[in-house]
């Protein structure tokens, strides 16, 4: 029974199997899971905790690391003064999560990674680990983990090497961690054995897809659903997320029905009208996956069964939450940044804050674009959005953009601006584009990093977190006050006072307006 529970949905070498095998012939068998106290804690944090309840199940001796140090290492997506509030909320947002799927504490066992990672050790074997790893190896293992920028800090390099690490100074037998860490694994079997160390077993578990079809990040809004958020947030942020009808790839509504409900609830129900075949409820997921890629299951069902689901999951952490005590535990150790006068959120004197995660800028794909029927100077487009519906949008650009330029081609959209009414039709958002002042002839559509998909989430540099107003208020102006500083540098990257606007996949670009003016 213990080899059901340990091993069942890991990625997992043979050899791995072997040796934990083997420790389990002679005694329990310790495992650690670590998270960086970074962002808030969001709903895919349910695949680990689902693993550890099997864990306990098969008789591990299980650790939470609450990785503090390496939250500021990863170019300080931390801010030191901040490090222990967030501990203190992980732990408490983390306890109501296992709670909440029925796993005892008392047999977990909590750790706070500066508790030994400052000791004279522990810091003299960084520096042993530093003068045997290569920056290519460190910068490899951790690509898909540490943020990635153009010119990286220091701290980002030695991230790696120090989970590795961790798993000597917490005495473990195996480490566990998603498949996005499992560079920073390999780092680990590499690197340990030189230092004298024993080589650790590996378990990962999948990585959740998010609403917009690329992971699920605690740095980008649009893609993830907070542990606290209310139910109608969960609603909305649901009917938006991406889920096309028949499509099983990239699904992150599907993946959470398979990598979350299943293994916690055992089961999965949808409500229907009986037209469209009734209420139904399924105890394996592949029957779910299978109708709704024969397009049996109708994406605004799956969506609502899992809205159920994950509600019934969330309604106990968010009942915990009411206290005045953790409800101020939120909001000081993760402060409005526009409320922040610190480096990086400049203080302002105006009512509303001016911070550009305020504005909803997301990629977007042409699928149709045509002559407004009223204006020669003016385009009718369909623009993917990654909502369940394209957005219209009435553009300018006759004069400056080919119809079959702009057919299939991503833009950027600032999809939170009030709709406006242009010659009769009503345009959804505003696309983005540069320009260059005094010279009306020149005019340029934003371009996405390559590979980048429909409703990625465009971010400024130190305001990752923020979340945009659902709707900009035009009395406010704020469009108008923070367009003002939007600009393309001399590399022709698209910037907001001198930071870079980016997706998680890099930077926002234009072809060749260098110095040019956003809007």
């Amino acid at each position: 029974m213990w080899e059901f529970f340990l091993f069942r949905s890991f990625s997992l070498s043979l050899s791995n199997e072997e040796k934990i095998k083997q420790v389990l012939s002679e005694r329990e068998l310790k495992v650690y899971w670590g998270t960086a106290t970074t962002g808030k804690p969001h709903v895919a944090y349910f695949v680990p905790m689902s693993k550890i309840a099997d864990f306990l199940k098969a008789g591990c001796e299980v650790t939470i690391l609450f990785a503090d140090l390496h939250a500021f290492l990863d170019n300080m997506k931390a801010p030191w003064e901040l490090l222990e509030l967030r501990v203190q909320y992980y732990e408490q947002v983390i306890k109501a999560m296992l709670e909440s799927i029925g796993v005892p504490l008392d047999k977990l066992k909590f750790i706070k990674g500066t508790d030994f990672q400052l000791s004279r050790e522990y810091t003299l074997d960084v520096y042993r680990l530093s003068s045997m790893v290569t920056e290519h190896d460190a910068k490899k293992a951790g690509a898909e983990v540490v943020k990635q920028v153009d010119h990286p800090l220091l701290s980002g390099l030695l991230y790696p090497g120090l989970q590795a690490l961790d798993e000597e100074y917490l005495k473990v037998d195996a480490q566990f961690g998603g498949v996005d860490q499992r560079k920073i694994f390999t780092l680990a079997e590499k690197y340990l054995p030189s230092l004298g160390y024993a080589k650790r077993s590996h378990l990962m578990n999948p990585m959740v897809p998010g609403l917009t079809g690329a992971k699920m990040s605690s740095s980008e809004e649009e893609s993830k659903i907070d542990l606290l958020d209310r139910k109608e947030d969960v609603k909305k942020k649901l009917k938006k997320a991406f889920c096309e009808p028949g499509n099983i790839e990239n699904n992150g509504v599907l993946s959470f029905v398979k990598h979350v409900l299943f293994p916690l609830v055992g089961e999965f129900s949808i409500k229907r009208d009986p037209k469209f075949g009734g209420d139904k409820t399924y105890t394996d997921f592949e029957e779910v996956e299978k109708e709704f890629g024969e397009e049996l299951i109708h994406p605004g069902d799956l969506k609502a069964g899992v809205e159920v689901a994950l509600n019934k999951l969330l309604d106990p952490i968010r009942k915990k939450f009411e206290s005045p005590e953790l409800r101020k535990l939120s909001s000081t150790a993760y402060p409005d940044p526009s409320k922040n006068t610190g480096k990086g959120n400049p203080k302002v004197a105006e009512e509303d804050e001016l911070v550009p995660s305020r504005l909803d800028i997301r990629v977007g794909k042409v699928i149709s674009v045509e002559k407004h029927p009223d204006a020669d100077s003016l385009y009718l487009e369909k623009i993917d959005v990654g909502e369940a519906e394209p957005r219209t949008v009435v553009s300018g650009l006759v004069a400056y953009v080919s119809q079959e330029a702009l057919q299939d081609r991503l833009v950027l959209l600032l999809c939170n601006l009030k709709p406006q009414k242009m010659r009769g039709v009503e345009s959804q958002a505003m696309l983005l584009c540069a320009s260059i002042e005094g010279d009306p002839r020149r005019v340029e559509p934003l371009d996405p990093p390559e590979g980048s998909s429909p409703g990625e989430r465009v971010f400024v540099e130190g305001y990752e977190t923020g979340k945009p107003d659902d709707k900009l208020n035009p009395k406010k102006k704020l469009w108008e006050k923070l367009q003002v500083d939007l600009k393309v540098s001399g590399q022709c990257v698209a910037q907001w006072q001198d930071k870079h606007l980016m997706t998680k996949l890099g930077h926002i670009t234009c072809k060749t307006l260098k110095g040019g003016n956003i809007s």
